[in-house]
């Protein structure tokens, strides 16, 4: 309706009366509205059909359709519906009152009319008319805002699940560190679901207070040009240290100034881990083609040093003479066996080979050090009962190996401590492969020196396997014993891992490639006082074929009844067709498809009480293990011995 006074509608008036349609035609025209004119029903309800008005003046008593039928068809039409209808009557009936209402008029009139009503109640129901107009409208506005809202939601959370899909963490902060948005891949990385991760300040969550160091230079290319790409030292959820490939992005608001800041964090932790190791197998390689030249050199110009000494001890018979030349032989000789040292790093020695057992090489080195070592050193030597895996190597030259890194440990605790001497059989996976460049998947035997001295800083740790390096002072070490050690470990086809902290200790990791011989397959089951089963049924779950197969002729050998499956997926298969056979789940954390908490979750809500051997290579996953519920027996960390496997198996099995 026109906000204009002189034209405030269109009202058409249907009345069979002629003198009726007159006078109200004059008044209604001189208040300022459009006026058109139907002497019946149905000539009403064409007009308003095609010429719809915007209020309707509707004589209840007509001819051939009265008023309540003429209002009917109105309200049935979807072109009419919304017109509004007044009916004007000289009843006073209130039946016929009803009738109408019901029908969808809005009000009636009573005649003979007053022109003063008439007028007033057709202002306040064209008004009426248009609020419901302008409020219709809006509604339409909003359910179409609507409908574009949960369209763009909707693309929203498409995009989310693209970004849950990715293996990258992409954290979203303010610009007050607090954290905004956190996608699956960041709980895969860092261990904090979603629910711990939003709001926490992004500064403490992932960094140690003595890295945060490295955000200064981030603040300041965010400020400068909104980007910055590098690497980053942070900490998960269980405190492990991690590298990641970190990308930052100043996102702005509508107004285009700072909002937030999108960062896509990749780890690298085990790329640069490998790249380590294959910078310091370069630079030893460079180191040990240098030193065998020098060898080589020192080895000619020794040779006739040490035979002009024993040409001239023949002509010189005095005592003094047969004295300087004997100091002179001995340290011509002490020169000629650091040359050896040196070429032993090098390119290793040729050494006498054959099948060995090392429990004998440790027992013989353990008595030597408790009878040479302080006593204020306390010596423990930890050999399994059951025999070791035999091994191809060299006695003497391993004997060498396990006393430089005894003699090692004592050094470190001047003060004394603990020496503890260790060996066992272990399995080296892929997974293992992958982060140790001289390993490769098969049996090991695992020889451990460790102590509780002084420590190596991270600063130094690289290098301590360089001929010549050493933390000792002058005078007191050649700096040749550990790159011996390498030397010869590898020449063994191991490798040698150390973990140290300073002011906690230092333990070597010797790892020996196991010899491969039937009596090293069958060792897997010829260990004394193995618990043998009594045919059970055990679920081995693991990605590794290598694994499965190795566990699965273990537990068969010891009269178990074996199914095996590769990933969560496949067991949660296999338990649901085979739940009252089997006794015992035993189930790898890391796995695709279906990790082992989720494939747990999962077997227990098939059955409450199923039993759980939890497996797993990562120390990582201790706490996510924890995590879980008592359905979790017992927790066999890799690498594991059969012992080990079996034991762990009885003990779920007579459990509760």
């Amino acid at each position: 309706m026109s906000d204009n006074p002189t034209n405030q509608g269109v009202i058409l008036i249907v009345d069979d009366n002629p003198t009726n349609l007159e006078l109200l035609l004059d008044f209604l025209e001189e208040s300022g509205f459009k006026v058109l004119v139907a002497e019946d029903g149905i000539s009403a309800v064409e007009m308003a059909e095609y010429a719809a008005p915007d209020l309707i003046l509707l004589d209840v008593l007509m001819p051939e359709i009265d008023g309540f039928e003429t209002c009917r068809r109105l309200k049935n039409n979807p072109a009419t519906h919304n017109i509004p209808v007044i009916f004007l009557t000289a009843l006073a009936d209130k039946v016929d009152k009803v009738t109408g209402l019901n029908l969808g008029a809005v009000d009636y009139i009573t005649k003979p009319l007053a022109h003063d009503e008439v007028l007033a109640r057709v202002k306040i129901h064209l008004r009426m008319q248009n609020l419901t107009k302008k409020l219709t409208e809006q509604n339409e506005r909003l359910e179409a805002e609507i409908s574009e809202r949960k369209q763009a939601e909707q693309k929203i959370l498409e995009q989310a699940a693209l970004l849950d899909i990715t293996t990258d963490a992409i954290i979203v902060q303010d610009l007050h560190n607090q954290i905004r948005f956190w996608n699956q891949g960041s709980e895969h990385l860092y261990g904090w679901n979603q629910e711990e991760a939003l709001a926490r300040n992004a500064n403490k969550l992932l960094y140690k207070p003595e890295t945060l160091y490295q955000l200064e230079e981030i603040q300041e290319s965010l400020m400068h040009c909104g980007l910055w790409q590098g690497d980053l030292h942070q900490i998960t959820k269980a405190g492990k240290e991690i590298i990641v490939s970190s990308r930052w992005t100043v996102m702005p608001d509508l107004e285009g100034q700072p909002k937030s800041i999108l960062i896509v964090n990749t780890d690298i932790t085990e790329k640069k881990q490998l790249e380590s190791q294959f910078l310091r197998a370069q630079r030893m390689e460079s180191i040990g083609t240098l030193a065998s030249g020098i060898a080589h050199d020192l080895n000619n110009a020794l040779t006739p040093m040490l035979m002009i000494v024993q040409l001239l001890e023949i002509k010189l018979a005095d005592e003094n003479s047969k004295q300087w030349l004997a100091i002179l032989e001995t340290n011509i000789k002490r020169a000629a066996d650091l040359v050896k040292h040196v070429l032993c790093f090098s390119r290793g020695l040729e050494g006498k080979f054959s099948t060995l057992q090392i429990q004998d090489v440790i027992l013989e080195v353990e008595q030597i050090i408790k009878q040479t070592f302080s006593k204020s050193i306390t010596i423990n030597v930890d050999i399994p009962k059951q025999s070791l895996w035999s091994i191809s190597g060299d006695a003497n030259q391993l004997h060498q190996v396990l006393l430089n890194l005894c003699i090692n440990a004592r050094d470190a605790m001047p003060d004394g401590g603990m020496l503890n001497i260790a060996a066992k059989n272990v399995w080296i996976d892929s997974e293992c492969v992958r982060r140790n460049i001289d390993a490769q998947v098969g049996p090991y035997v695992m020889l451990t020196v460790s102590d509780t001295g002084k420590g190596i800083s991270k600063e130094i740790i690289d290098r301590i396997f360089e001929p010549f390096f050493t933390t000792k002072d002058v005078g007191q070490g050649t700096g040749l014993g550990l790159s011996t050690v390498i030397g010869i470990v590898k020449s063994h086809n191991g490798f040698v891992k150390v973990v140290s902290e300073v002011g906690k200790g230092t333990e070597f990791q010797i790892y020996l490639l196991a010899a491969q011989t039937n009596e090293s397959e069958d060792a897997l089951t010829e260990y004394d006082d193995f618990p043998t089963g009594n045919g059970e049924l055990i679920l081995v779950v693991d990605d590794e074929e290598s694994i499965r197969e190795i566990t699965k002729t273990a537990l068969e050998k010891n009269a178990y009844k074996v199914l095996v499956a590769k990933d969560g997926i496949e067991a949660v298969a296999l338990y649901t067709k085979h739940k009252a056979e089997i006794s015992v789940v035993l189930i790898d954390m890391m796995m695709p498809s279906m990790d082992g908490p989720m494939a747990i979750r999962v077997l227990k809500k098939i059955n409450p009480e199923v039993k759980i051997v939890v497996v797993s290579g990562l120390t990582s996953n201790h706490e996510l293990i924890a995590n879980l519920d008592d359905s979790i027996t017992t927790f066999l960390p890799k690498p594991y011995t059969s012992q080990e496997l079996l034991k762990n198996l009885q003990v779920v099995l007579h459990a509760g």
